[in-house]
């Protein structure tokens, strides 16, 4: 292991909070990624999200798409203004919902399989677009309303909503290249007879700030709900291409409201993004790519019973199932590929050498991965790792098919706090699984687990208890010659009874038992035995 990796590893334990700062500061340093391709999202309420009874489909997060966190969300695991995180709903304010912001980021990762999508989200419920005017916005919230007022303070004190957009995209700016804007707002200004040329204004204010340009930076603006109380204003929507030269427009034509009259459904919401990409891709020339299936690593499903090896997850797909959900395999939390193997390099998830192969490391909460498998029979199987740990806190669990393979795994530390020293550990036994293919799916749940393998095996089945050999006597009872012989029959005393022939030792017993006059010479016991033979091997014949 070399020195690199030995630091790496010591992120884990005493020395984390040292080892994040130092990889920050690399970080800032490294050239923006031209492949990391940042949007900003702006607007009002159906920017920010109104659709709170979203689903787990809305919830699966795309391994390509980031958000900058633009609020202090502690309680969604974004406490930090500026840093990049996972992109899923609610993102623009704490106790929001779905935006239109979300599906856009999705469908654009999907037409652009080699990009990542980052998302710098800003949005005020009911608010002017007087709020981005930086020239307007204190006089605005001076007069506003005490609710709107208090919104405008999740982006500051002061609520300089634009003043947050700038400094989050030039943070960003630092690991991306902003590409575009996305805006959705209007239901408030509809007796604003300026609107167009304030919109105008916040744009090429963006542009002039972030050192963009406008050939370069698209500008996609989204119609009013169809048929809703603001539909009339969609025409103001359209007519921004007057003012803005690189300029699309999201139709919202079926997508009507919730019955607010204001706010999109769900559906409308995940509608609305892919218009909002479409329109985008347009403008990037860039046309949207036909949906690809994830697929097993190694062309065939991986064998259950048998060892999954965690380097050898799907390939990721393209685009989205019917259902809506991604086609990816796998999602990393960063893009930073923290392994020393080359296999799979390709992809970012962090693996790396070990003393038999490769191994997963540098795990993160949240992170997963997923296996095309193919279960042999129905029937209940066991289920192992091997794991590693080098701090008290790492675990996992495993799902097939999106249920939950028995409950989270705590993996425990090793005695010399070691990644390097694996063991098997149980994961769940007698779990059913039906036969044919399914997704296997790995997620991480507390940081830092090491994973070689997982492993399906058959329960051995019991063998039946062992009988005792026969003993000396029974195997000479059940003596038995198919060829017919002479038997003689005795009494306790030893006096020859007569002699007769038997087939075999059986029937010569069966033949004494039912002669009436033996039994009338002696009753109870007689000896049978078979003449010629040389030992005096007896056969015990008892009359009750």
């Amino acid at each position: 292991m070399s020195v690199e990796m030995s630091f790496k590893k010591l992120m884990g334990i005493a020395g984390v909070a040292a080892g994040l700062s130092m990889f920050a500061v690399t970080g800032a340093n490294a050239a923006p990624d031209p492949n990391f391709h940042i949007y900003i999202a702006y607007g009002q309420s159906n920017m920010e999200g109104n659709a709170r009874n979203f689903t787990d489909v809305d919830k699966k997060e795309h391994p390509r798409v980031k958000m900058f966190a633009t609020t202090s969300c502690p309680s969604l695991g974004r406490p930090t203004v500026g840093e990049m995180y996972p992109a899923v709903p609610p993102m623009f304010k704490c106790g929001e919902g779905l935006s239109v912001a979300d599906w856009f980021g999705r469908h654009m990762a999907d037409s652009l399989p080699n990009v990542t999508i980052g998302i710098i989200p800003v949005a005020q419920g009911g608010t002017s677009i007087r709020l981005f005017d930086p020239d307007d916005y204190k006089n605005y919230l001076n007069s506003a309303e005490s609710w709107l007022k208090n919104g405008a303070k999740a982006y500051g004190d002061d609520g300089n909503a634009m003043g947050r957009i700038i400094e989050v995209a030039k943070k960003a700016q630092e690991k991306g290249v902003i590409k575009g804007i996305i805006f959705h707002q209007g239901e408030t200004d509809g007796g604003m007879s300026n609107w167009e040329q304030i919109v105008k204004k916040t744009y090429e204010y963006m542009l002039k700030q972030l050192g963009l340009n406008a050939e370069e930076t698209p500008f996609v603006a989204g119609e009013m709900v169809d048929g809703g109380s603001c539909a009339g204003f969609s025409s103001r929507v359209r007519g921004l291409s007057k003012y803005i030269a690189n300029f699309g427009v999201a139709s919202s034509k079926g997508y009507g409201s919730k019955g607010d009259g204001l706010h999109f459904t769900v559906e409308g919401y995940r509608g609305m993004g892919e218009r909002y990409a479409q329109q985008m891709l347009k403008l990037i020339n860039v046309a949207p790519v036909d949906p690809v299936p994830q697929e097993p690593f190694k062309g065939a499903p991986i064998a259950i019973p048998g060892k999954v090896e965690v380097e050898d997850f799907d390939k990721p797909g393209i685009g989205k199932n019917e259902d809506g959900t991604s086609n990816a395999s796998y999602s990393d939390e960063d893009s930073e590929n923290h392994g020393d193997s080359d296999y799979r390099k390709d992809t970012g998830v962090d693996l790396y050498k070990t003393a038999d192969g490769v191994a997963l490391g540098y795990t993160q909460t949240g992170e997963w991965l997923e296996y095309t498998v193919e279960v042999k029979a129905d029937g209940e199987y066991n289920v192992e790792a091997s794991v590693a740990a080098g701090n008290s806190t790492s675990a996992f669990k495993l799902y097939m098919d999106d249920k939950a393979i028995g409950d989270e795994v705590s993996v425990p530390q090793t005695a010399d706090n070691s990644w390097d020293t694996y063991k098997t550990i149980t994961v769940k036994e007698g779990v059913k699984l039906t036969a044919g293919k399914h997704v296997l799916k790995l997620e991480i749940t507390a940081n830092y687990v090491n994973i070689d393998w997982i492993q399906f095996s058959e329960p051995k089945k019991e063998e039946p208890p062992k009988e005792d050999p026969p003993s000396a006597i029974a195997k000479v009872r059940f003596d038995m010659t198919e060829a017919e012989s002479n038997f003689s029959v005795y009494s306790m005393q030893g006096q020859k009874l007569g002699t007769f022939t038997a087939k075999g030792m059986a029937d010569a017993m069966n033949l004494v038992k039912t002669d009436a006059k033996l039994r009338k010479q002696a009753k109870g016991v007689f000896f049978v035995r078979k003449e010629g033979a040389k030992l005096m091997s007896k056969k015990v014949v008892v009359f009750e």
